[in-house]
């Protein structure tokens, strides 16, 4: 019991150290924990899962993986999925079938595999997965388009690749015992009716529960994981194997009801799915052997290829048929599909199982699939960023603003920007504020900025630097630091809240954690909002040869706040404490001014 324990936290410590080093270096953080999974079991012979945790290792990866698929379905929402482009919706459907059919025929071919396993293995690895797909496109930062098409292909394409492989696999597992083609449809459809009603079944009860208050609050997390995984064990129960389909079913039930704030247990299961992907992952790698990695070498290549070269092609070139998308994008498009942790974590489990019931081959099933993960990650990683920068589909320096608050102030801000070509995205978790932002045109996140949900929602293409101007003090100084390795310290501003203006030395939070000041040292939230009320709007202002910066200061006196200088190659700086700006001739200046100034500065520029 002791080396179980010893052993549980050194692979925890090891997983963790993997995703901040995945952090760090900007890459999917599968690829640095399958690969201390191999040097931690078959290079070293440190781990060996079988011996360490015996008997409980397949009914934990069980459990875990029908967390992580009813997490991932809780992410499909039909609604959004209708409301992206008709290239997305065809890649999740028509082209999730041609990679199927693609891939599964060159397994049988390639490796001589039977018909089953084959098609099981084409339904694995149709899934790419944002844990995967978000990391190569901070790195890439392709053009927006692009971007938001792969981004939500990882998204959607999720539980609908893992549902399509947890269909295969129950037709595999009730056609075992049964010769008649009819007798193993009758089993199919009984598994998936099974599957169905327990999965709706479990989604209605914790919906009711959510909806009507049942609980308090507190309970909401621990009452979703006590019903998923019961209604994993029960559905598994009543008909074999049907407890995968049943916890996917569950998790797209709720993700669709509007009536249900899925937003709570959607941030628990996302921290809870990324430390059992974590341990899942180096204790899965740990039971790869070397030699059966090894003898499936020159094949294992030659399906990588079939998959790089011919079935994500294929696939782009169908679902585009027609579409806006040029011959460049969709060059970008066919190279980036890296696999990730559904298809690492179901293998295992499928593996498992369909080795026990004689189907031999099926112990290829994860080192082939981890053969993928890490050839696709790898290839992809290296060379992305190369080819979408030879194709002209990267997008320039981003320029634009991660706004965190939604406020009056925050929207009039990014309005002005936006009237410039500078894109802005306001985060907030107030419905009200982000609402009204929806309705003024701005682009918005409504949720947590720091959160795993916006890890992967997030759209930060164009964007270059964090305005952290929340009402709320410690929103900012959170946003700040988690957003200082993606823009750099540099690029992080806030503005000050009047609680910190008020505060002692020893109660502040360093300067290094929060950002440069915005606009001013005496310049707070309160101010801003104040000037707001009082009528001030932001003007735009052009200097020249003629009518330079010290001419617009002396015309405007001291009625008017400076905010940013656009100048004339496009760049833009915010006024920080501490610092002069002066801008030249050509830029542009952006202040909160009056009214009436504003409206005798536009009758003078008229004149």
């Amino acid at each position: 019991m002791q080396h179980l324990e010893l052993s549980l936290a050194i692979v925890l410590l090891i997983a963790t150290l993997c995703q901040w080093l995945a952090w760090r270096v900007r890459l999917p953080a599968i690829l640095f924990l399958l690969l201390a999974g191999l040097v931690a079991g078959p290079v070293t012979g440190w781990l060996v899962p079988d011996e360490v945790f015996g008997n409980l290792l397949m009914p934990v990866v069980s459990l875990s993986v029908a967390i992580i698929l009813f997490e991932g379905s809780l992410t499909l929402n039909i609604a959004e999925i209708r409301g992206v482009s008709q290239v997305v919706q065809r890649m999740v459907t028509i082209g999730a079938l041609v990679t199927w059919v693609i891939v599964a025929t060159a397994t049988h071919y390639i490796f001589d595999f039977s018909w089953q396993i084959s098609a099981l293995f084409g339904a694995v690895v149709i899934v790419t997965g944002p844990t995967v797909i978000v990391p190569m496109l901070r790195s890439v930062r392709p053009t927006r388009k692009v971007a938001n098409i792969l981004r939500w292909e990882g998204i959607a394409i999720d539980p609908v690749g893992a549902l399509m492989a947890v269909m295969t696999y129950e037709f595999i597992i009730v056609s075992t015992d049964q010769s008649a083609i009819t007798h193993v449809l009758l089993l199919f459809m009984e598994t998936v009716l099974v599957g169905i009603i327990a999965g709706l079944a479990a989604g209605i009860v914790l919906g009711r529960m959510l909806s009507h208050h049942w609980l308090p609050e507190y309970l909401h997390n621990l009452a979703t994981l006590c019903l998923v995984l019961l209604s994993f064990s029960v559905s598994n129960a009543l008909a074999h194997e049907s407890g995968l389909l049943a916890v996917t079913v569950m998790g797209m039930w709720l993700a669709n009801k509007r009536d249900v704030d899925i937003h709570p247990i959607l941030n628990f299961k996302e921290h809870l799915s990324l430390m059992l992907i974590s341990v899942l992952f180096v204790v899965l790698a740990a039971r790869i052997d070397l030699e059966q990695l090894a003898s499936i070498g020159w094949k294992a290549l030659l399906l990588l290829l079939v998959l790089q070269f011919l079935a994500r092609p294929a696939k782009i070139l169908i679902c585009t048929l027609g579409m806006d998308v040029n011959w460049r994008e969709r060059g970008l498009l066919s190279w980036i599909a890296p696999r990730g942790i559904v298809a690492a974590a179901i293998s295992a489990l499928f593996a498992e199982n369909l080795i026990a019931i004689g189907y031999d081959e099926a112990i290829y099933l994860v080192p082939l699939t981890f053969t993928m993960i890490i050839g696709t990650v790898v290839l992809q990683s290296a060379t992305a960023r190369p080819i979408a920068r030879m194709l002209g589909v990267t997008e320039p320096s981003p320029r634009g603003f991660l706004i965190v608050g939604a406020n009056a102030f925050s929207r009039a801000l990014a309005l002005a920007l936006k009237e410039h070509d500078y894109r802005c995205v306001l985060a907030d978790s107030s419905r009200e504020d982000i609402r009204a932002a929806r309705l003024a045109g701005l682009d918005t996140y409504y949720g947590n900025p720091v959160s795993e949900h916006a890890e992967i929602h997030l759209d930060l293409s164009g964007i270059g630097g964090l305005l952290a101007m929340s009402r709320q003090r410690y929103v900012n100084v959170i946003a700040a630091i988690h957003y200082q390795q993606d823009f750099g310290a540099r690029r992080i501003f806030r503005l000050a809240s009047d609680i910190s203006m008020r505060k002692a030395e020893k109660h502040q939070v360093t300067q290094g954690y929060q950002g440069r000041q915005l606009f001013g040292e005496e310049v707070t939230y309160g101010e801003v909002l104040k000037l707001l009320n009082r009528g001030w709007k932001i003007k735009s202002t052009r200097l020249s040869e003629e009518f330079g910066w010290e001419q617009y200061q002396a015309e405007n006196g001291v009625d008017y706040l400076p905010l940013f200088v656009i100048d004339g190659k496009g760049w833009i700086v915010p006024f920080v404490a501490g610092e002069d700006l002066s801008p030249d001739a050509d830029s542009i200046v952006l202040a909160l001014a009056p009214e009436e100034r504003l409206a005798n500065g536009k009758a003078a520029e008229a004149s």
